[in-house]
């Protein structure tokens, strides 16, 4: 395998020092030869061909950056096997191993045995190795240049994969998953058989959709749909997902009826079967045509036929060429000189206007989609018009480098600006433009790392849209601390989420995926696992960050504005970003931690004309709606205070929402020193020094005793009054501070019920982990009862369940572990209550006979 490896990295070498050469188109295709002399010995033909499969399917996953960047689309290797013939004489047995993509399968793999010609030596026939396969010979085993090829070509001229290459790229993207996965456990899993096939979506007669296959590159079709099987580290046993994807080389790619039509079935069918949906998007938007029948055959009725430069009256047909038309196909009047045109409606669909109303279908159905199921699209090589607003519908959006979003072309906005402003459409809709503004949520070097991206994604999603969260078996242990700790001055947020090599965070080592993270950089989001579990989750960033807001180079006056945004401050992107980011998680039907340590709101006029209150508000609306357990957790050293305390409280959704803190973290409606500045003034605080101090307390005795008639001894004791006054100041105004931080601390936010726990940071793991497992399991069975009988709510379901517990309902180890023991018990609770619930209804409808 090494051996294999370091021939191919030569081989790749080679073609990368070629792809320099200035000669070399971006279309171009790539092959990799190599002629090994040495004799095999000890292996037959077969096994080698066996062996050689299973190579290629590594290197595939380990090197598939490299072989798309260089295009490679053939790789060959000749190979003499020493054998014995049928008598037992010795004899050396050419073997051809070919991984080709020609037939459109990426790198598929297959072998030949040469039979050379016993007189010249040059091989006349290849005879294929392989399952029922010895029979076939063929002269030549090379294809040559084919539809696939071409289709190919054209899909990297624009910077993209051909549509069907990218069941390729998934399933070494899975390989490479599982790599990942199994290469983190100590147990000895291996990767399962067959672990990836797709059945593509086709359109029958009747206009339904069926599952099925056909011949690579003959969709006349320019969108193409397949139901895909993978068999995942979640899922071992396979799960399905819908893929959707336009094919750039029919029609650039463009949306017209036909593909309109397959796009909202292949979306419909998703929904109907509540799986996650992925679209590759790589188009140019709606299609555009005219009726080029036409094209020769119209006039023109000028007003001054000597002089054209006039202008014209109107188009028309002459009498002959409008009765050769086919009936219906323009709308005209008669004028002296045939026939005036009117309106032009063609026989041919999908040139205009029926165009606009497909794309406004979809749109309807992707906006559907998001709300249903998961959605997710990934941008390569552009996306325009309806293409762009397809991606935003579908909200979760990967992008990659040469993948723009736009929604015209930057010519035409030179045009329509009269000069030339705008020289690419990166500038328009790149990365560096839809990444900042929070479109994109994940930017890819390519198309393999944005496939691999995909795969991660599926990965924290459910199989369908009503099930539970998939748990991972993990290799970082559940019950070890959380070693890296916050401090009270500012640091990464992320680290405590993912720890460092040093010291684990709060997460699996190596689960933590951040996305958005060029939006709104106040706020931090993510997903990561705990213990296996999938979860949302949000954090704080305690640094001073900075947004940009870029120049814009159509108005020559324009500068790009740099602008701080300090740490722990709510401002209108994060605010926004915060609220998308619990509404993207409950689509995707996780729990979601958030770890609070907000001082409040930026309430700058700026900020408020940038519609802080809007945005704030929508993070209240996202937890009312919420439908999965929410997890409030306050950091060491955190705080929350005042509007930012407000919007996350439990009591927005009391059913879903928990609060919890570090005993080191504050909560409350001021800092403490604003609270000291309204509520524990310096009166209060002299008040404090004269009950206190005793120096304090015998000048005021002294003072007292004063006679009154000696105004200079108690002008002097006054003096040194108010000099020990002044001396004691910053101490009792740090211990006025102390004071009303007491207010803010953990076991009075206990006391007072606004938390449920206080949990330390070390141990918060554990907790969570045994907390979030417990609610997967709990909100299942509550699910169930509430089918069972349509007459319980949630409460009256728990407070079943509740009875029913023979643990200590505050532990929740205990009541994970009562849960498990006890299934079967509580499913045949389950099913008394339905069948009470079915007797119950009949009863009623007897009763009103």
């Amino acid at each position: 395998m090494d051996g294999a490896r370091r021939t191919l990295l030569q081989g790749l070498d080679e073609l990368e020092r070629a792809q320099s050469n200035f000669k070399v188109t971006p279309q171009f295709s790539s092959r990799i030869y190599l002629h090994s002399l040495p004799e095999v010995e000890g292996s037959s033909p077969k096994e080698i061909a066996e062996e050689f499969s299973v190579v290629v399917d590594k290197l595939k996953s380990r090197l598939a950056r490299r072989l798309i960047k260089l295009r490679v689309d053939e790789i060959e290797t000749k190979v003499r096997v020493r054998s014995t013939d049928a008598d037992g004489n010795p004899m050396v047995v050419p073997l051809r191993l070919v991984a080709s993509s020609m037939e459109g399968e990426w790198l598929k793999t297959s072998a030949y045995i040469e039979r050379p010609d016993p007189v010249t030596g040059i091989t006349r026939e290849y005879c294929v190795i392989g399952e029922g396969k010895e029979a076939i010979c063929m002269l030549d085993p090379y294809d040559g240049a084919n539809v696939i090829q071409t289709k190919r070509a054209i899909a990297r001229r624009v910077g993209s994969t051909y549509a069907y290459d990218f069941l390729g790229l998934l399933e070494v993207g899975l390989i490479q998953e599982w790599d990942t996965y199994l290469s983190g456990l100590s147990s000895a899993n291996s990767v399962p058989a067959n672990m990836f096939e797709a059945q593509e979506l086709l359109e029958g007669d009747d206009g339904e959709l069926y599952l099925g296959k056909r011949e690579i590159g003959t969709n006349k079709v320019g969108m193409v749909a397949w139901k895909v099987t993978m068999k995942t580290p979640e899922y071992p046993e396979g799960r399905e997902v819908v893929f959707i994807a336009n094919d750039v080389t029919v029609q650039s790619g463009s949306f017209g009826v036909p593909e309109d039509e397959l796009f909202f079935k292949a979306s419909k069918y998703a929904r109907e079967n509540k799986l996650p949906r992925v679209y590759i998007a790589c188009n140019s938007g709606a299609r555009i045509g005219l009726v080029d029948d036409l094209k020769p055959k119209f006039n023109i009725k000028f007003v001054d036929e000597a002089s054209p430069s006039k202008g014209f009256e109107y188009l028309y047909l002459t009498d002959d060429v409008y009765k050769s038309l086919p009936e219906g196909s323009v709308n005209v009047e008669k004028v002296p000189e045939g026939w005036a045109i009117k309106d032009i409606i063609g026989t041919n669909e999908g040139i205009g206007v029926e165009n606009l109303q497909g794309s406004g279908k979809i749109a309807g159905e992707t906006s559907r989609a998001y709300d249903e199921i998961f959605t997710l699209s990934y941008v390569t090589g552009r996306s325009v018009d309806i293409g762009a607003y397809l991606v935003r519908l579908g909200q979760r959006i990967i992008q990659m480098k040469q993948g723009p979003m736009l929604l015209t072309g930057y010519r035409a906005l030179n045009k329509l600006l009269g000069r030339e402003v705008y020289n690419s459409q990166d500038q328009l809709g790149g990365p560096q433009v839809m990444h900042p503004n929070g479109c994109t949520h994940e930017v890819v070097d390519d198309d393999q790392q944005g496939v691999q991206s995909i795969i991660q994604w599926l990965s924290f999603v459910p199989k369908t849209a009503d099930a539970l969260p998939a748990v991972r078996e993990s290799a970082d242990p559940i019950d070890r601390p959380v070693e890296w700790k916050p401090t009270p001055t500012p640091y990464d947020p992320r680290l405590m989420l993912s720890g460092t090599d040093d010291a684990a965070g709060f997460f699996d080592k190596g689960s933590w995926k951040e996305y958005l993270e060029g939006w709104g950089k106040s706020v931090v989001i993510g997903r990561g696992r705990l213990g296996g579990i999938p979860m949302g989750a949000i954090s704080v960033e305690t640094r001073l960050v900075e947004k940009i807001v870029p120049a814009d180079p159509a108005d020559p006056n324009s500068r790009e504005a740099v602008l701080p945004q300090a740490g722990q401050v709510l401002f209108p992107d994060s605010s926004y970003k915060t609220a998308q980011a619990l509404r993207d998680c409950n689509n995707d039907g996780l729990p979601v931690i958030i770890f609070a340590n907000w001082r409040g709101f930026s309430g700058g006029s700026r900020d408020m004309s940038g519609e802080i209150l809007k945005f704030g508000s929508m993070i209240v609306d996202a937890l009312r709606e919420y439908e999965h357990p929410i997890y409030i957790y306050f950091p060491p050293y955190g705080e929350l205070r005042g509007g930012s305390w407000v919007v996350v409280d439990p009591t927005i959704n009391e059913e879903k929402m928990t609060m919890f803190s570090d005993p080191e973290a504050r909560g409350g409606i001021l800092e403490p020193a604003g609270i000291v500045e309204i509520k524990f003034r310096l009166a209060d605080q002299l008040k404090a020094m004269h009950r206190i101090d005793p120096q304090l307390q015998m000048l005021d005795a002294e003072l007292e005793a004063a006679d009154n008639s000696d105004a200079s001894a108690k002008a002097a004791i006054e003096d040194q009054i108010a000099a020990r006054e002044e001396l004691l100041k910053p101490v009792y105004l740090q211990a006025a501070t102390e004071f009303a931080d007491l207010h803010d601390k953990t076991g009075r936010m206990k006391a007072k019920g606004v938390i449920k726990e206080a949990v330390p940071w070390a141990d918060s793991r554990t907790y969570f982990f045994y907390l979030a497992k417990r609610r997967i399991a709990q909100d299942g069975y509550v699910a169930r009862l509430k089918a069972a009988d349509s007459s319980l709510d949630s409460q009256s379901a728990l407070e079943m369940l509740k009875g029913m517990c023979t643990a200590d309902w505050e532990d929740n180890e205990a009541v994970l572990e009562y849960y498990t023991a006890n299934d079967g018990a509580i499913s045949s609770k389950i099913g008394e209550v339905k069948t009470a619930a079915i007797k119950a209804k009949i009863e009623e409808l007897r009763a009103q006979l």
